[in-house]
């Protein structure tokens, strides 16, 4: 009897402990970043290019960083930029692939990234009508 209640005073702890984790994780929104990139199933595409647009949503716990004002404590935005910007400029054929090398290589760059999400863009898309965009969106659950 003592053994499970325990186990189960054990358990308690873990689940108040990962909701206070949650509770403090801040999201960092980056939004609206343009490229102009060579994505896309048609050879035309990888070879001409079009605009698009990216959206990145990054869950860090930010506590130190905001308390000290120290860049250091969190993720600098510009980094994260600059990683987004030089995976756009690899060509592949699916827009599912270009969100999960960003998403692995964000996990890789910057362990403190909890959980990320991103959603890329492609405007304008060659779908034989007039389409303002197509989007896919990847988070960490589907990619790691």
């Amino acid at each position: 009897m003592l053994k499970n209640l325990t186990s189960h005073l054990s358990f308690l702890k873990k689940v108040v402990s990962l909701h206070f984790y949650k509770k403090s994780m801040a999201k960092i929104y980056l939004s609206d970043m343009y490229f102009y990139a060579y994505h896309g199933c048609f050879e035309e595409e990888r070879a001409v290019g079009t605009h698009f647009s990216v959206d990145c949503v990054l869950e860090v716990d930010c506590r130190e960083a905001a308390r000290q004002d120290n860049l250091s404590k969190t993720v600098n935005y510009q980094d994260v930029y600059l990683l987004i910007a030089q995976a756009m400029k690899q060509p592949s054929s699916i827009l599912e692939h270009v969100a999960y090398r960003i998403i692995k290589q964000l996990h890789s760059q910057f362990p403190q990234v909890a959980k990320a999400s991103v959603a890329i863009h492609k405007l304008n898309p060659p779908l034989g009508g007039k389409i303002g965009k197509v989007s896919v969106e990847l988070t960490t659950e589907e990619v790691c």
